[in-house]
């Protein structure tokens, strides 16, 4: 049934009620007709938001979970010291 309503095993669905006939059905055919019919039914996709990832991403962009606990790499991994020299030294040109 998946093949014939292309998509995977556990999107379907299949009538309880209907088991005696479902077995019966040997050809995609067959399987066609038990969709016509309501016995066979390809389930929704799952939904997956992101909302919680974009409220946590706009509370970083103000400065938020950002503290000691927070930090794995070195300070100079997360801003190197060469970069900030950098930055001085094109001031001063």
């Amino acid at each position: 049934a998946a093949s014939v309503l292309k998509c995977g095993k556990r999107k379907i669905w299949l009538d309880p009620n209907e088991v005696q006939e479902i077995s019966l059905a040997n050809s995609r055919q067959n399987i066609r007709k038990l969709e016509k019919d309501g016995y066979v039914i390809r389930k929704p996709t799952k939904i997956h938001s992101r909302s919680r990832v974009h409220r946590r991403q706009e509370a970083k962009a103000k400065g938020r979970h950002t503290g000691h606990g927070k930090r794995k790499g070195t300070a100079n991994a997360r801003m190197p010291v060469k970069v900030l020299w950098m930055r001085r030294m094109r001031v001063l040109r």
